[in-house]
């Protein structure tokens, strides 16, 4: 069986988040579990397409370049695709270079028309190197359009929602000229969705099997709250077997406090005390316990909540934030930041992300959705225990004898938590048995990479 994985983005080439991490990590543990399975089980090759990025972290080896016809015209005649190619772990990653991606960064806001196209190549384009698919997996709106020509081309398709707020809408008339597709593909039933053009709803319509990365949040799609227009359309898929939830994995190798290079290692509460200690020193800290969060600083994460509750957190913790984006929330953090028990770096720094995985006491996600969250998975695999809202993959993954949940996306209910959290650590036999629990829990990718090969098998 062939398995083919198309999204936007893929650790360690191309990454701007938690989609980058399942499409460097799932198809791998794919291909490890055929390899365990050996001669007993179908074989299983395990391919991953991606767009060859201007900044593409990594050299691919052309495989094949020339004119595909099935792409709109560039100039006198059709656009020229060039195809790369990776091998490394069992996967081979294809990249389909089009013009439209050759500039710097990952996206930019012509990205439904770029990735409309990028829609159009990738069949063909794995045509033209001998990778037709069994199976083809879209995951997110991006690959909603190589979902839809999938199913027209008469092949199976799974399509993942990992986070269904980005649709990848643009006007229908303007739209519908770079698809590809018939013209009766573009009604209310299909593609339209208020007078646009919809590419995650292109997904949603066009496959076989629809999952997203959490249980809970395949059942919170389904309702006004959290389906952003869609939950009609996903009541129906749900009712008629073809939405499901699958909780996302973690890397086991990446995030490993006893093997991890920018860490001191250790492998148990004594041993994470040098962390504490480390990252204590390491921003000038006072002896409060370390409440920290690493997050894009956005609507969506509840940052904005964590800001307002500052007053009363700094009162039992010191507050160590890691993250960019929104700018008013990144203004109120720096000025934050002049309190003694407030450290604000701005931006993303992957090793300065162990250290403070590692060396916090507990972990804020006052999330107001979350598909499924893989930083409390994260934290708990370092021994620092999430304070989260209860939503999502957020609920699916930290116990409750574990981390600390509240129900409402408010700062009086992160604060109560974060009180529940502050007084159990003075019970320090309660705390050390909760961070021992924490740092025992399973979350590899090996349940999920078999339940999505299972549900591979039930398409066929």
């Amino acid at each position: 069986m062939h398995v083919v994985h198309v999204g936007s983005e893929v650790f360690p080439f191309s990454r701007s988040g938690g989609l980058g991490d399942v499409l460097g990590a799932l198809p791998a543990e794919q291909a490890a579990l055929s390899e365990q399975q050996g001669q007993g089980g179908e074989p299983l090759q395990v391919t991953v397409v991606s767009p060859w990025y201007g900044s593409l972290a990594g050299r691919p080896a052309e495989i094949w370049r020339g004119p595909l016809p099935e792409l709109p015209p560039e100039g006198l005649g059709p656009a020229e695709v060039q195809v790369g190619e990776i091998v490394q772990g069992g996967v081979r990653y294809l990249f389909v270079g089009l013009s439209e991606f050759g500039r710097p960064g990952l996206y930019h806001p012509d990205d439904v028309w770029r990735f409309s196209l990028f829609g159009r190549a990738v069949l063909p384009a794995l045509r033209r190197v001998g990778a037709v698919p069994d199976v083809l997996h879209g995951h997110d709106w991006q690959a909603g359009l190589v979902v839809a020509h999938a199913h027209l081309a008469g092949l199976r398709t799974v399509f993942s929602i990992h986070n269904l707020q980005y649709q990848g809408k643009w006007n229908i008339a303007e739209g519908a000229r770079w698809t590809g597709l018939p013209e009766w593909a573009f009604g209310p039933e299909t593609l339209e969705f208020h007078g646009d053009l919809n590419l995650m709803k292109a997904g949603l319509v066009f496959a076989d099997q629809v999952t997203t990365v959490s249980p809970t949040y395949a059942r919170e799609i389904t309702t006004p709250q959290y389906g952003e227009g869609l939950e009609g359309l996903l009541i129906r898929l749900t009712l008629d077997g073809r939405l499901g939830g699958i909780i996302n994995g973690l890397d086991q190798e990446r995030w490993n406090p006893r093997i991890d290079p920018d860490i001191e290692t250790y492998s148990n509460p004594d041993g994470k005390a040098r962390a504490t200690a480390a990252l204590r020193a390491e921003f000038g800290l006072d002896g409060a316990p370390l409440l920290a969060a690493v997050s894009r600083l956005a609507d969506q994460k509840g940052m904005d909540l964590l800001i307002e509750a500052l007053p009363e957190l700094v009162q039992d913790w010191n507050v160590v934030v890691l993250g960019g984006g929104d700018p008013l929330l990144e203004a109120a953090l720096t000025g934050w930041a002049q309190h003694p028990r407030v450290t604000f770096v701005s931006g993303m720094n992957e090793p300065l992300a162990h250290r403070i995985y590692a060396g916090a006491d507990a972990f804020a996600m006052p999330s107001r959705f979350e598909p499924c969250g893989l930083s409390q998975m994260i934290a708990m695999r370092y021994g620092t225990l999430p304070v989260v809202r209860e939503t999502g993959g957020l609920v699916d993954t930290v116990p409750h004898d574990v981390g600390f949940r509240f129900p409402e996306a408010s700062p009086q209910g992160l604060s109560a938590a974060c009180r529940e959290a502050r007084a159990e650590y003075e019970r320090r036999a309660d705390w050390r048995r909760r961070v021992e629990e924490a740092m025992s829990l399973d979350f590899s990718w090996a349940g999920p990479a078999g339940q999505y090969l299972n549900l591979y098998r039930r398409l066929r």
